[in-house]
């Protein structure tokens, strides 16, 4: 027997592979697929159900390519805001065989109104539940959003507590196997291990402690979520079901004559924002690769040509794989090696760091010409803040880097200085010459005012 969980770095995405007596079935397979194919042959096994809990915001569903690859049936709920082109749908109670093993079929509405959890029963002990596959209606130490339906925001939280609940139902002794884990953008305050029981998140998780289902409510109904417009992408890909990845997860190589040449809607370099703010060839924005799945989406349109600016080869190859698997991959070539390029003679910018004396010296002194602004998010903002600072969100700068005037000089903070560097590249994309960097950010502020 076999149950295999299958991370997604980057997106913190959970998907899972299970199965015994020769088949196997899969839980919300990403794009890049095969890894599935590979490891279930290794067991000897077919894979011959693929479950989606819901209709996916962040990342591209591999099901449709995994159901051409293996003949597999894939099952999905029902009210998916619009049809599922790709699967079945699975309702309460239905249940399906995998070798010694029963998928059981939950409805779960809330985080989506299509979402389902998947029991898991084992024929050998009376097809008593093991485990739950739960989406993203229940993570470890959180539950799911519930803001993607803004004029329905109480119905939905309601449907959510319900939905709880009846996952609750199953026993204490069930394992919990969610869809994602810390760092996802699908929940804030997710635990970072990855393993749990309903018994230890019924007692544990501060988000079923509401004593009530209206105080479940209110308490989601407060929330405060960003939504990339990418989601929208996602959300329409994943239901006709988004097309099998590039067979070479790795950009095309460009030397400097390439580079000059190439023509493309974005330039991102790629590289750690220390590397960025100290030599950086013009027009190009910051995205470190380690943050890219989550901030790509609010600033590269579906379509949009890249080019990526790299220290080596390894940084390429997984920047290019993040991209893939929230289908921004329109990657016309990458390069390496900003320092030789500067030894060609090529222009370079820079994006000065201050530390915490010349932010206090500014505010001190009110200059009227200049700014903090701080792109932490709402909630950071609302638990401590520096007085005289702005706060716009470092991803809605995507948009309202249109309401800043580009002849002040802005300092960009968040809670260390990596956001606020990807908001200075984006800001310095966009025809911004006065702008540095609060290196040390929020986190520096509190250790000199601590006393």
């Amino acid at each position: 027997m076999l149950l295999e969980k299958i991370k997604t770095p980057g997106l913190s995405h959970l998907s899972y592979l299970f199965g015994s007596e020769g088949k196997a079935a899969v839980i919300d397979p990403r794009r890049d697929c095969d890894i599935y194919v590979e490891k279930a042959r290794a067991e000897g096994l077919e894979i011959t159900h693929v479950f989606e809990t819901h209709r996916n915001e962040d990342l591209v569903s591999g099901a449709r390519v995994l159901a051409a690859m293996t003949g597999a049936r894939v099952l999905h709920g029902r009210n998916a805001d619009g049809e599922v082109s790709y699967a079945e749908t699975a309702r309460e109670g239905d249940r399906y065989e995998i070798g010694q093993l029963v998928v059981e079929v939950l409805e779960t509405p809330g985080h989506t109104y299509d979402h389902l959890a998947f029991v898991l029963r084992d024929k050998a002990y009376n097809n008593g539940a093991v485990g739950v596959f739960t989406g993203d209606a229940l993570f470890i130490g959180e539950v799911g959003r519930t803001d993607f339906y803004p004029d329905k925001k109480k119905e939905v939280a309601g449907l959510l507590y319900d939905s709880l609940q009846k996952i609750l139902s199953l026993g204490d002794q069930v394992i919990v196997y969610p869809a994602h884990g810390a760092g996802s953008v699908c929940g804030s305050g997710m635990a970072d291990r990855e393993f749990s029981t309903l018994g230890h998140e019924r007692r544990n998780n501060p988000r079923l402690q509401c004593k009530s289902r209206d105080a479940f409510i209110a308490m989601k109904v407060a929330e405060n979520h960003y939504q990339p417009p990418y989601f929208r992408l996602m959300e329409k890909l994943n239901l006709s079901g988004g097309g099998e990845s590039p067979r070479v997860i790795r950009p095309s190589p460009l030397n400097w004559e390439g580079l000059k040449h190439a023509e493309a809607d974005h330039l991102i370099d790629i590289r750690e924002p220390l590397a960025y703010a100290a030599a950086h060839l013009p027009g190009s924005m910051n995205l470190p690769v380690s943050m890219i799945p989550a901030f790509a989406g609010w600033f590269i349109g579906e379509g949009e040509s890249i080019v990526l600016i790299a220290s080596d080869e390894g940084q390429l190859k997984t920047a290019f794989l993040h991209l893939v698997r929230i289908a921004l991959d329109n990657v016309i070539g990458g390069y390496t090696g900003v320092v030789p390029a500067a030894a060609k003679g090529a222009a370079m910018g820079s994006i000065p760091m201050i530390g915490t004396e010349e932010v206090e010296e500014r505010l001190a002194k009110g200059a009227e010409d200049w700014t903090l602004l701080d792109v932490r998010g709402a909630h950071e903002w609302s638990e401590s803040r520096i007085e005289g600072a702005q706060h716009i969100y470092v991803g809605e700068l995507n948009e309202r880097w249109r309401e800043l005037d580009k002849t002040r000089l802005y300092t960009l903070m968040c809670a260390s200085g990596m956001r606020a560097t990807v908001a200075a590249g984006w800001l310095a994309s966009q025809g911004f010459g006065k702008l540095d960097v609060y290196l040390g950010s929020m986190g520096a502020w509190k250790a000199t005012h601590s006393g």
